[in-house]
């Protein structure tokens, strides 16, 4: 099943959704139409009870070159009706229950890097390039970057990417923990695919949950300890966990359902 939508594609193959921004013209930047097919495809994905993992990626080899600074005049007034919907996306990503994967080739920049550090598995070819690029125009870094980027490289390495501004080759990040695997060139996307297919086969509510819990730290130990009881206690009356206990004994691959 595929879709179309102005600035963005939807690829849906099996349990495994794949939302592609491309504007070519403008590098995938955040422009009107590339939000607007993401927010379409974002939703018509989670919305998908086949879907059980998404691959976000960008078209015409770059993942996405950040704000579409066309559009950044002096008007702050619509600047910041805009910034709620781009909130709404980001939460849409971050909290979904459906696990995401990056696949970035090229560049990431600007607002393209924190829309790929919000995915749960992030992807990228040997020859691509992340910038937190915000500092050089005058902005701070958006979209949930100031929690994503400490979150993933600690908060010394995150002010210096934010606040300096540098390119960051695909093997520095990898190694600052910024990425989680390189692929070479052109192939970061069969990869997502890869992983997301390894998403989808697990069981959908136990990921579910254990997303939710990690997306509500920091947390105490008792916090945790409260949080995961009520999670497991839901758990242990699902049908995923008896079909799963079931493929274990009869050593098989288990067909989780997601109830």
């Amino acid at each position: 099943m595929t879709g179309y939508f102005p600035g963005c594609t939807l690829e849906i193959d099996g349990p495994v959704a794949v939302i592609a921004m491309s504007d070519a013209k403008k590098r995938n930047a955040l422009s009107h139409a590339v939000v607007s097919g993401l927010e379409a495809h974002v939703d018509a994905a989670l919305g998908d009870p086949a879907v059980r993992a998404i691959v976000l990626t960008g078209a015409n080899g770059v993942f996405c070159a950040g704000g579409d600074i066309s559009g950044f005049d002096g008007e702050t007034l619509p600047l910041r009706r805009r910034m709620p919907r781009l909130h709404r996306l980001c939460a849409k990503l971050a909290h979904s229950e459906k696990p995401t994967v990056a696949a970035v080739e090229g560049g990431a920049f600007g607002g393209g890097l924190s829309l790929a550090l919000l995915a749960d598995q992030i992807v990228a070819a040997s020859d691509a390039r992340f910038c937190a690029s915000f500092a050089k125009i005058g902005l701070i870094p958006d979209l949930g970057l100031l929690a994503t980027l400490p979150a993933r490289v600690g908060i010394g390495r995150a002010k210096e990417i934010m606040m300096l501004a540098d390119d960051v080759t695909a093997a520095d990040a990898l190694a600052d923990g910024m990425i989680d695997e390189v692929t070479p060139p052109g192939q970061a996307l069969d990869r997502a695919r890869e992983i997301a297919a390894d998403f989808a086969a697990m069981a959908p509510l136990a990921l579910a949950y254990t997303k939710a819990t990690i997306m509500r730290w920091p947390m105490t130990l008792q916090q945790e300890l409260a949080w995961e009881a009520h999670g497991q206690g839901l758990l242990l009356a699902s049908e995923d966990l008896q079909e799963g206990r079931a493929a274990f004994f009869e050593k098989r691959r288990a067909a989780f359902k997601g109830r």
